[in-house]
């Protein structure tokens, strides 16, 4: 039942491979990824990019980019709120973000929240779905979500400027500059998205025949960025990336007589990074430094507020070999050290280390196999070994098979460990095994992908009452998810007439072992779908997307679901000649009004609208 939702990733990887080699050949520019371990070590799995174009047709948050055009689920706590993702039926601390290179789960609570992140920050997101916590370490068992800065060092000077104006008084700003020369490439950006949030709730939101909507509902979030790359020569590269980020958001009420709160966090993200290559021989040296912060106020006409702080430090060297003209062998060491402090969980300072050891083996142009293996060292707990391995064979130009077995595990967080009262010091990582099968078919303008997948998850951390009712973290369940993932894409060119059509569908399954029941929170079936036609300079476009509907309680009640949904957008844009572009463009969202929500009581806006405005100069 769960066939068709690894398709998709599978299929955007072939597009983007397409599309990388076209630029290379054309335009001969030279660019060094932020996280080269992606591509090197994915041939096995499916590794969907959004490029600039996608992520220009969304809105700014990353909610909204990737619930439209990938196969994740997210649970949001209405428009601009908490934002949290489940990935192959797994819980949203089981998705690992990585920002170049670098996982950037919040060290709290071991997840992210999508809102609180701007798509138009970076280059491009990619999405690798599976386990990947050989690379990428605790919380990659459903998958990673990757946040890349890539440098290019050839002579250029362009500026990116978009602004976009919506209903609810929704603002969004964004703006890059790119300089670089054959020694140096710099990048700049700043983003800003905010709105008062103000929505009516559609008819069945009525209190005593009065229209509700939507009360202290008001965001605003603010991101600055600066990366810097120096080649020294053809042997040496320096880069440093830096990025500060404030999400300052009240809390929706579910209630008129609820109290106001609101909720502030932000990050700084430092990274230092030195590339050298020697021939056979080639290292990779980082070093990170990671703030994050919360503030907490119950109720916001106040000054006071519960806090949450941590520290992160990171250094990380990869060496690697070239072992055989078809092998490449990387040996990976890394020490991480975090001091967590708040009012929630006192003050705690953890240290891990690890060592992994990861093979590539290109047989031929067709063949490609790959094999790693991982373990983890600290004084919290015990840290299973990890391993992955996988092959990838291209039988024509019609098929491709790929095959891949995994390890992977989620290490405790502060929460679970510490949280006053409640935290449990005793508890054990939770551990995965997982199997996948992808066949991605191609044939002229057709491309087909479809991948079949099986998790099994050991000790599952929940949070469950105990004596006096306090809430307590506990290894206390199994869970076993399968499913598939299936992607369709047709493009097509007639004259000046440019068609592209996409469309996804994800099945899942994801049962505790004990009752047999469905996870909470987790759809049967997502479907996804785009159209787009342009001409010219002229660009029109349609999205859709179907949630199935989700379990609230772990009991399976019939009677405590979210109902399914479909949400339709609707753009067009105009291209000016004025500058390098000069594009206009129009959006309707949720074009036919539907009625629906993610999350009980918390109802997401109806039809609504924005424009926007993109210069490059």
């Amino acid at each position: 039942m769960t066939l068709r939702k690894l398709i998709v990733s599978f299929f955007v990887l072939m597009c983007q491979l397409i599309s990388a080699q076209n630029d290379s050949i054309n335009n001969l520019k030279e660019v060094i990824v932020s996280d080269a371990n992606l591509k090197k070590y994915s041939n096995s799995q499916s590794v969907l990019k959004l490029n600039d174009s996608i992520i220009n047709k969304n809105e700014g948050l990353l909610t909204d980019l990737l619930n439209f055009n990938s196969t994740l689920y997210f649970k949001e706590y209405g428009r601009g709120m908490l934002s949290t993702v489940s990935f192959r039926g797994t819980t949203s601390s089981q998705t690992a973000v990585i920002w170049n290179g670098i996982n950037i789960n919040s060290q709290m609570n071991g997840s992210t929240d999508f809102n609180t992140i701007s798509g138009s920050d970076y280059n491009s997101i990619s999405v690798k779905a599976g386990g990947g916590s050989i690379l990428y370490g605790s919380g990659a068992i459903g998958g990673t979500v990757h946040l890349n800065n890539d440098l290019g060092f050839y002579n250029r000077f362009e500026n990116n400027l978009k602004l976009d104006y919506g209903s609810f008084n929704t603002i969004g700003i964004n703006y890059k500059s790119n300089i670089a020369t054959e020694k140096w490439s710099a990048q700049i950006g700043f983003s800003k998205n905010s709105s008062t949030n103000d929505y009516k709730y559609l008819n069945k939101y009525t209190w005593k025949g009065e229209q509700r909507w939507n009360q202290n509902g008001q965001y605003d979030v603010i991101t600055m960025s600066a990366n810097l790359g120096y080649k020294l020569n053809d042997t040496n590269v320096f880069k440093f990336y830096s990025q500060t980020s404030n999400t300052d958001r009240n809390t929706s009420l579910v209630t008129e007589s609820e109290m106001k709160s609101k909720y502030v966090n932000g990050f700084n993200r430092n990274l230092l990074e030195y590339e050298g290559n020697f021939g056979r021989f080639t290292t990779n040296l980082k070093t990170a430094y990671i703030f994050e912060n919360y503030q907490y106020f119950a109720d916001n006409s106040t000054n006071q507020y519960t806090y949450g702080k941590t520290e992160n430090l990171i250094t990380k060297a990869d060496l690697g070999y070239q072992l055989f003209k078809s092998t490449q062998v990387n040996g990976i060491l890394d020490y991480n050290r975090t001091n967590g402090y708040g009012t929630g969980f006192g003050n705690h300072v953890r240290e891990i280390s690890s060592a992994s050891l990861l093979v590539k083996q290109d047989f031929s142009a067709y063949w490609k196999n790959e094999f790693g293996i991982r373990k983890e060292f600290t004084n919290n707990y015990e840290s299973p070994v990890l391993f992955s391995l996988g092959s990838s064979y291209q039988f024509n130009k019609l098929y491709n098979l790929k095959l891949n077995v995994s390890r992977n595990f989620r290490i405790p967080t502060f929460n679970d460990l510490y949280w006053e009262t409640g935290g449990n010091p005793d508890l054990k990582p939770e551990s995965s095994y997982q199997a996948e099968i992808g066949n991605v078919f191609t044939f002229k303008d057709i491309s087909l992908t479809q991948t079949f997948y099986y998790i099994k998850i050991k000790d599952l951390l929940q949070w469950v009452p105990g004596k006096n009712g306090v809430w307590s973290p506990h290894n206390n369940d199994r869970v076993n998810s399968y499913g598939s993932e299936t992607l369709l894409s047709w493009k097509k060119q007639f004259g000046k007439n440019n068609f592209n059509a996409n469309a996804s569908y994800a099945c899942t399954v994801s049962e505790d072992d004990a009752t047999g029941n469905q996870l909470f929170f987790v759809p049967y079936n997502k479907v996804t779908s785009s159209v787009s036609y342009s001409r010219n300079r002229i660009t029109a476009y349609y999205q859709f997307l179907y949630n199935g509907f989700v379990y609230t309680r772990a009991d399976n009640n019939p009677d405590e679901i979210i109902n399914d949904y479909t949400v339709s957008n609707l753009g067009i844009d105009y291209a000016f000649k004025f500058l390098n572009s000069f594009k206009l463009g129009f959006q309707v969202l949720n074009i036919f009004n539907e009625n629906y929500e993610s999350l009980e009581n918390r109802p997401m806006p109806g039809r609504n609208f924005n424009m926007y405005i993109t210069l490059k100069f």
